[in-house]
């Protein structure tokens, strides 16, 4: 049911800094009060990073998905650099999205709806407030919303105008890739323009553009038969998505907007609450409930039924269609016990929900030479039994949530190239978590249209 038809009532005794009244971790600590108030002050005059009426059309479609009309492909940086806003990466990042989508929306013949991990991922939850070297002692990296990954007292110490970066560096982010959507650069007539370079060296080079034909020529079929006109087809929506995890940063563009009721995180399309500030009576929690974006929870193994339950109840109180995701994060040696307990629980809630599976977090490990990474076979695997499993539970896995890179990266382990430890120090270049290579990426969409035909 639409939100027209449907009275969604606004969340009682919230503001937008009613989240300031209770316990919120992960937060920076600022030295510097009166600039970290100053710089809260600038941010909160500056321009939206996205308009509500953008917010409410993915809304829609988030609803569309939990009906099993669409499906989801949310990926990018497990966390964004400022240094790497410029426009080869961030062209790169949106082609490897757009070549998935493709091979997604051929081979599931449905819709897909596009959210970059993008324009906005610049802060990152860590385990611990501080970080020791060689006996020195020094706030540990949170992104560089906050600080920089170097390890001295300078780069570690929290700085407030970071904050005014952050935003800078979204809002062009966000500029170009609505530059190239609008200009063409997603034609659906042309999906062949979307390649890569590396496409030529590929053992995935003639299955990707056998589709990316096929999509072209239906096209102009379309066009032929239905009488549309030339052009119709030549952009795709494309939303922005973030962990909301920086309060201040997202109370300061939280704002009303003309002609809708209510609040809205003008940030971010659609921003998600980690599994570290989930708890029900924290400050993230009240932060959500108050504002009218879709919105993910991340689940790990350690979500319980009853703690999902009051989360549903809590931020979706009307059972208002698109606004919850659940992106579930279990890891291929858990999924199959954790899962099924909790999708059974959700269904009771009667709230219409997007389940989606994160297959990237739950399978971190680190390698004897101390480097972070995935095992392809591992994230293959947690996504295959996730389709099984809704399949059984009779429910629905509607998209799924990838850390993944169009740059040339040796993070993860395996693929088509069966890549090893050895090839880890090649290019191994993330600040955080290790992330599927373009190559891994087109992969696995190619896996996941493979699974979803073996149970139509």
């Amino acid at each position: 049911m639409s939100e027209k038809l449907k009275t969604i009532t606004p969340a009682k005794g919230w503001r937008p800094d009613s989240w300031q009244q209770k316990e919120a971790s992960q937060q920076a600590s600022y030295p510097d009060e009166l600039a970290f108030r100053k710089a809260l002050q600038r941010l909160s005059a500056m321009p939206p990073l996205v308009t509500s009426w953008e917010i409410l059309s993915l809304k829609n479609q988030i609803a569309e998905a939990q009906a099993g009309k669409r499906f989801v492909l949310q990926g990018g940086d497990c966390a964004e650099l400022f240094d790497e806003c410029e426009p080869t990466i961030i062209a790169n990042r949106l082609k490897v999205l757009l070549q998935m989508s493709l091979v997604l929306l051929h081979g599931m013949e449905r819709p897909v709806v596009r959210i970059g991990r993008f324009a906005g991922q610049y802060a990152k939850p860590r385990s611990a407030d501080m970080e020791t070297r060689d006996g020195a002692t020094l706030p540990s990296y949170r992104g560089d919303l906050v600080n920089a990954p170097e390890f001295t007292e300078a780069a570690r110490t929290p700085d407030p105008d970071r904050m005014l970066r952050g935003h800078a560096s979204s809002a062009m982010t966000m500029n170009f890739v609505r530059a190239l959507v609008d200009g063409g650069f997603a034609d659906l007539h042309h999906p062949e323009y979307w390649n890569l370079g590396w496409l030529e060296h590929s053992p995935l080079e003639k299955e990707f553009e056998r589709i990316a034909d096929s999509i072209g020529h239906s096209v102009r079929f379309m066009e032929t038969v239905t009488g549309m006109k030339p052009g119709s087809l030549r952009r795709v929506d494309f939303f922005t998505s973030h962990e909301a995890l920086h309060l201040h940063y997202e109370q300061a563009l939280t704002r009303r907007v003309p002609r809708q009721w209510g609040w809205f995180n003008l940030s971010t399309h659609f921003p998600w609450i980690g599994m570290r500030t989930a708890d029900l009576d924290g400050a993230h929690v009240e932060m959500f409930r108050g504002i009218r974006n879709p919105m993910g929870i991340k689940i790990g193994p350690g979500m319980s039924a009853s703690w999902l339950k009051n989360l549903i109840r809590t931020l979706n109180p009307d059972n208002e269609a698109g606004r919850l995701v659940l992106i579930h994060r279990m890891g291929a040696s858990q999924v199959a016990d954790k899962l099924p307990p909790l999708i059974e629980a959700v269904s009771a809630t009667g709230s219409p929900v997007l389940w989606i599976c994160d297959p990237m977090h739950g399978n971190t490990e680190k390698t004897e030479s101390g480097y972070k990474t995935r095992r392809f076979a591992n994230i293959v695997s947690e996504v295959e039994q996730a389709f099984d499993i809704h399949a059984t539970c009779g429910s629905r896995l509607g998209g799924v949530h990838l850390e993944l890179t169009g740059e040339n990266v040796t993070e993860c382990i395996g693929g088509a190239r069966d890549l090893d430890e050895q090839d880890l120090g090649r290019a191994y270049k993330t600040t955080v978590d290790p992330r599927l290579n373009y190559e891994q990426a087109l992969e696995l969409s190619m896996r996941i249209v493979g699974k979803h035909r073996s149970l139509s």
